[in-house]
């Protein structure tokens, strides 16, 4: 029943999200979302090649919280195929609109508290800002078990989300590094901070990206970890 409600209060939290962010704010015609979402995809491709990953040809890759399906465009970039991607999302509209742009994905509207895969069925899976927006500890669990369950073996989970608060959103919370590994014990974890703080991202990347870059590579600076996180011991 708790997780129930809080399923509920995460639904409400977003149409309220949709109503307030102005539409240009995740476009890729704003310098500074594209400064982000390029120097985050970098990494991301870096945590791949450090765990030895040069081809997502192969690979079974699910994105939980997938929204649209944006990430998963993403991966189709960068050498996945389509008919090896899934995406899970709460939100049936954001469903809707995934399946009309990637009709080869396997997109399905559900809980990630109780995901709908086989045991060890994916090489990949991701989450990007979704546990943010999970307030409940014990839904929060539950999500991470279910991720590490269907992980292959020698499969990875890769993390990106605020490690802090925002303090004009009270319906999201960061997930600090300590958390992370209880979230996911008897696990192997690689942390990194990075994006460099959006409101100051929005400020400079119109006239400066190479000052982006600069403050970027101060800790200090990035309000997301990005993770790679392993099973150890099974």
């Amino acid at each position: 029943m708790e997780g129930h409600s809080e399923a509920e209060r995460i639904k409400k939290a977003y149409e309220r999200r949709d109503e307030r962010i102005p539409s240009q704010l995740y476009s890729f015609f704003n310098p500074a979302h594209s400064f982000i979402v390029q120097r985050r995809d970098w990494e991301i491709i870096r945590a791949f090649k450090m765990c030895g990953i040069t081809t997502l040809a192969d690979k079974r890759i699910l994105d939980i919280g997938c929204g649209t399906g944006r990430e998963l465009v993403n991966l189709i970039r960068y050498g996945a195929k389509p008919e090896n991607l899934y995406g899970l999302d709460l939100l049936q509209g954001r469903i809707d609109i995934a399946k009309q742009l990637n009709p080869n994905v396997d997109f399905r509207c559900g809980d990630a508290a109780d995901l709908p895969y086989e045991d060890s069925s994916f090489d990949i899976v991701t989450q990007f800002t979704v546990f943010t927006s999970i307030i409940d500890t014990g839904m929060k669990r539950s999500i991470a078990k279910e991720m590490l369950r269907i992980l292959k073996p020698d499969g990875i989970v890769i993390w990106y989300d605020y490690h802090m608060n925002n303090p004009q959103n009270p319906d999201v919370r960061g997930i600090k590094k300590r958390e992370i590994y209880e979230l996911f014990p008897d696990s192997e974890i690689y942390l990194k901070r990075v994006t460099l703080a959006p409101p100051i991202s929005r400020v400079i990347a119109s006239f400066s990206i190479i000052l982006c870059q600069v403050l970027e590579k101060i800790p200090l600076m990035c309000t997301h970890y990005l993770g790679v996180i392993k099973k150890v011991g099974l």
